[in-house]
């Protein structure tokens, strides 16, 4: 089976990638980045579709800058809800199933219980709505349809929050993080062979997933144990996010339930804090 990968040079692709000479046998897999694939522009999707003929198409291309989508909304719009549109009419007209990676960001973020599928989506910011847009498209063109929601995407690839401490304690002495936002550090790694196991059970189950690691925790919860692993020490300070203003608004609690995907596909989820360990153990 062919598998295609937009957004194949990003952090979720690189995941990907890794996980090529495991899957060889059974799978092809085409990486294309935005030169070579890009999903606001139909006729690039359409030479792409027809050279591969992928059986599989897995969306890793997305507009993620949070706060800088405030105000590059049109920007946020034509990749995160054209892009999917897009994808979803071609994959519609060459038969190929559509693996979209979407967000907790499309939760208002008020809940105290771990968020399901069948939850009410109220997105606070441009990025959640763009998101949630491209969901809707999706959802109303192809029946042929996996939406995975993730959330606090990390890994030893692309930018993210753990690189971004890591860096950050070479830099400085003190280190300050929001702790009243909780939701769930999920490894790029462990999403990739998730996508993966999807594929490759032949389970026709389309709609809506949720895929984070388990467990859950608060930003300053995720430094503390990053810093940890990293057998790195510094003063380390739990602040409100009212001390820590963006343009975008985050959602208070964004903990999503797994258990239909671990349902429908037997995958079992790791914990993130062993999981953060044992990446970090890998490198």
């Amino acid at each position: 089976m062919v598998v295609l990968v937009t957004g194949g040079n990003g952090q979720l692709g690189q995941a990907l990638q890794a996980l090529v000479p495991k899957h060889e046998k059974n799978l092809k897999f085409y990486f294309a980045g935005s030169q070579e694939a890009d999903i606001t522009n139909k006729e690039s999707l359409n030479a792409i579709f027809k050279k591969i003929k992928p059986d599989f198409c897995i969306n890793a291309a997305a507009y993620t800058a949070v706060d800088k989508a405030e105000s590059e909304p049109e920007k946020a719009h034509s990749i995160n809800a054209e892009g999917a549109t897009n994808l979803a009419e071609v994959c519609k007209e060459y038969r190929t199933t559509l693996l979209h990676i979407s967000t907790d960001f499309v939760f208002e973020g008020q809940k105290k219980s771990p968020y399901t599928e069948k939850d009410e989506t109220n997105p606070q910011g441009v990025y959640g709505l763009t998101k949630l847009q491209g969901e809707l498209e999706i959802q109303n063109i192809l029946p042929e349809h996996f939406i995975i929601r993730t959330s606090w995407l990390y890994s030893e690839y692309g930018n993210n929050f753990m690189k971004t401490m890591i860096r950050l304690a070479g830099e400085r002495d003190s280190i300050s993080v929001v702790d009243d936002q909780k939701g769930t550090p999920t490894n790029a790694n462990d999403l990739a062979a998730a996508l993966v196991q999807m594929i490759s059970s032949g389970i026709e189950e389309y709609g809506i997933y949720h895929y984070s690691n388990e467990g859950e925790g608060t930003w300053y919860d995720f430094a503390k144990k990053i810093f940890e692993v990293n057998n790195i020490t510094i003063d380390l300070r739990r602040i409100p996010t009212s001390a820590y203003p963006t343009p975008a608004k985050r959602p208070e609690y964004s903990v999503m339930d797994k258990s239909k995907i671990k349902k429908a596909f037997g995958i079992e989820i790791p914990d993130w804090q062993q999981s953060l360990a044992d990446n970090t153990a890998r490198q």
